[in-house]
């Protein structure tokens, strides 16, 4: 089947890894674009290979997405080394424990989950308009390693929405600015893939050329959200921060609920 692509799924999966680029270079969550694309254009594939290639196409718009803002934004490394080292550990933990069980279970909370970050945010005018870190230096250390390690084995586990948890965690947790806290959650999504892929790749769950493939798509709308989000500022990003988890609310609740009212 995987050589044997019509040009329309090609077409659907290069049109989702650009929309997917574009919006997790700016808030994160682009993995609820991909991923579902995968799943819908290829669902005679193993789960555990499809989310193996998308790591492939995931981590080089990341990884371009977070040299960008490293250029422009004063990432607080104090905070995001610690959750990125222990991101490692998460993912990879995560991302041998997929290739064992089902999703279903993180997939039916995953709307919840999505909810009340849209309604936090909601509720907070304030939230992250200003850059005002609110915990001392090993604080900042010893939860940014938590956080790491939490969301980094989610993202192994599962994945969709790994960067705008993380944003809001450095947004509401630490108090950084919506800019700083995207600079930071984009190096650590970086190690979430990479430690994720040192598992797929080997145990043979990636298509490579696939993942290649979208990769370049990936790349292409990472430099536009990129762009869009470092000249548009903080207030632009918390405006589509909502309105991508409002969508996405719509669209995961209705994949993971729909089965048991039809």
């Amino acid at each position: 089947m995987i050589h044997d692509m019509v040009p329309t799924v090609l077409a659907g999966l290069f049109a989702a890894a650009f929309g997917a680029g574009l919006i997790d270079a700016m808030v994160g969550g682009g993995g609820l674009i991909q991923i579902p694309a995968l799943f819908g254009f290829l669902p005679g594939i193993g789960h555990a290979s499809l989310l193996g290639t998308n790591k492939i196409s995931s981590v080089v718009g990341t990884t371009f997405a977070a040299q960008r803002y490293a250029r422009v934004i004063q990432i607080p490394w104090n905070a995001v080394w610690p959750a990125t080292l222990m991101a490692l550990v998460g993912a990879f933990i995560g991302a041998y424990i997929v290739t064992q069980i089902s999703t279903e279970t993180l997939r039916l909370l995953l709307p919840v989950l999505l909810s009340a970050v849209a309604l936090y945010t909601f509720l907070r005018k304030d939230l992250g308009s200003v850059h005002a870190p609110k915990l001392s230096r090993s604080r900042e250390r010893f939860f940014g390693a938590c956080v790491g390690l939490a969301i980094g084995l989610y993202d192994g586990f599962f994945g969709p929405g790994t960067g705008s948890f993380l944003m809001v965690a450095f947004v509401v947790f630490f108090g950084f600015d919506f800019l700083a806290a995207t600079a930071g959650a984009k190096v650590v999504n970086v190690a979430c893939n990479l430690a994720s892929l040192a598992w797929f790749a080997p145990s043979g769950h990636v298509i490579a050329w696939l993942g290649f493939s979208m990769a370049f798509f990936n790349l292409l709308g990472a430099q536009v959200g990129a762009a869009i989000a470092i000249k548009r500022g903080a207030g632009f990003v918390r405006r589509i921060l909502l309105g991508v988890v409002l969508v996405l609310i719509v669209k995961t609740g209705w994949d993971s609920y729909s089965p048991f009212f039809l």
